[in-house]
């Protein structure tokens, strides 16, 4: 009985000191069930703030543009705002979101549904000149040069389209990007005040956009965001005349309170 109960007490040992050697593997567990709660929470509540940009954004843009080779049913305007991008890609090929808002951009002209376009883009290094290839290419593409004015402080959808009205003195305007981009910047542009209006320019296929299609939805969340805290462009600037206003000119070019100190031109 003594030993039985030697080897009784020399187990409960054990056990007890293997209980203490062990002690994490329930932890990571527990560690693990909260990690992943709190993932699902994550993730329900990004999909649901997402649904929610997405309908708000929708419903601003909801029957105010017009189809892409429907130029002739766009509204007339007294400028259209033609959103930016690269003229070419990484490697060096065409960039299509380019040359199908240049083409969008064109037809409104050939319809005579605009007098003047603002060409806004990014002009952050001397180097990358969006507004530029874009008034280039309108050119090209026969609109001529002195209706055309450069915006070279459009960074951001957000600047392209507050500066139309704070610069370019704009209350109602048409926008030409393609639909998906047109929806949120016509969002943004109501939400300041503008009466604003899409023309799309030829959608991409979606093998070809796939990461531009991805990277609007943070795009529209930021959008949101942005509408709440108010935030304004990067840049201001003194009041700049649209083509066709009195005292313009087809040189006229933004002040140099209109773009980046460090990209000012001269």
């Amino acid at each position: 009985m003594q030993i039985e109960g030697a080897n009784f007490g020399e187990r409960q040992a054990t056990a007890e000191l293997v209980r203490e050697q062990v002690p994490n593997r329930g932890g990571k567990k527990g560690l693990w069930r909260v990690l992943l709660r709190w993932g699902v929470v994550a993730a329900v509540g990004t999909a649901a703030a997402l649904l929610a940009c997405n309908w708000a954004i929708g419903r601003a843009a909801a029957g105010r543009i017009t189809a892409a080779g429907e130029a002739v049913n766009a509204p007339e305007m007294r400028a259209a705002l033609v959103l930016g991008c690269a003229r070419t890609l990484l490697d060096g090929s065409p960039n299509v979101f380019f040359s199908t808002r240049i083409r969008a951009a064109a037809a409104l002209w050939q319809a005579g549904k605009v007098s003047a376009f603002i060409v806004s883009g990014d002009n952050h290094r001397r180097d990358y000149d969006e507004p530029s290839e874009m008034k280039a290419a309108l050119v090209a593409a026969g609109v001529p040069e002195d209706r055309i004015v450069c915006d070279y402080a459009g960074f951001r959808t957000l600047d392209s389209v507050v500066r139309a009205k704070t610069v370019f003195g704009l209350n109602r305007l048409l926008i030409v990007s393609q639909p998906f981009h047109l929806r949120r910047a016509i969002f943004l542009a109501r939400s300041h005040g503008i009466d604003a209006y899409g023309y799309a320019a030829a959608d991409i296929q979606a093998r070809w956009a796939l990461w531009t299609l991805l990277r609007e939805q943070p795009a529209r969340l930021l959008a949101v965001i942005d509408v709440l805290i108010r935030r304004q462009p990067h840049f201001g600037g003194a009041p700049v005349p649209l083509p066709g206003d009195e005292d313009t000119s087809s040189s006229t070019r933004p002040p140099a309170t209109c773009f980046p100190r460090r990209v000012q031109r001269v």
